[in-house]
C-alpha cells in the first residue's frame, strides 16, 4: 500500500485540478507506483505467486487506461509516459 503523502504528491503531480482523483493521469501514476513497489518486492520474496497474481491485475489495469487514454488525448498520453519514464 501506498502511504498518504505519497498519494496526495502524485495526485498534485499528475492530476487535472487540485481535487482530482478519477483522471486516467492520476490513476496511472497510483498504479504505476503500486507495481514498483510490488516489483521491489518480488526481489526479496521471489516465490510470492499469490501477490504475482494482484501485480498481472494491476498491470493489466494500467495497460487498459494507457490505451484509453492514447485514444482519447494523445498528448496526455505522451507527457505521462515521459514523466513515468514508461516504455514508449
Amino acid at each position: 500500500m501506498l502511504e498518504k503523502a505519497v498519494k496526495e504528491k502524485l495526485k498534485q503531480d499528475f492530476g487535472r485540478h487540485p481535487d482530482d482523483t478519477g483522471s486516467p493521469e492520476v490513476q496511472i501514476a497510483l498504479l504505476t507506483k503500486r507495481i514498483e513497489a510490488l516489483v521491489e518486492h518480488f526481489k526479496q520474496s521471489p516465490k510470492d505467486f499469490n501477490s504475482r497474481r494482484g501485480l498481472l491485475k494491476l498491470i493489466g489495469r494500467r495497460r487498459r487506461l494507457l490505451k484509453y487514454l492514447q485514444t482519447k488525448n494523445f498528448t496526455a498520453y505522451q507527457t505521462l509516459i515521459e514523466k513515468l519514464n514508461l516504455r514508449k
